[in-house]
């Protein structure tokens, strides 16, 4: 948001922040759900690259296709081990997942 915008906001009574600050999430559940979505569309993209489909991609972990597309989603209910494994089933290598993370 441009800074004109905040202070018309601000002018008229609204509180400008981020989302973290509106749910009231510390620094480091903001940054689980920062690596998280990384790891999620980092996914995606990887899967869509190697031309790999939902369905193709569910056999390999042994879950369902429904499963990942939550996992492409970033779904609360998706752990981060979950989303690791399919990117290392993938092929992606920890040079990869270092680069995701950072």
């Amino acid at each position: 948001m441009d800074s004109q915008k905040k202070k018309a906001l601000a002018a008229k009574g609204w509180k400008v922040g981020s989302t973290a600050e509106f749910i009231g999430l510390s620094s480091e559940e903001s940054r689980f759900i920062e690596l998280k979505l990384a790891l999620s569309g980092s996914l995606r993209t990887e899967r869509l690259r190697q031309d790999v489909t939902q369905v193709e991609l569910a056999k390999l972990l042994g879950t369902s296709q429904s499963r990942v597309a939550k996992m492409e989603a970033a779904d609360p209910t998706v752990t981060v081990d979950l989303l690791l494994k399919a990117l290392l089933v993938l092929g992606v290598t920890k040079k990869q997942l270092a680069k995701i993370i950072a």
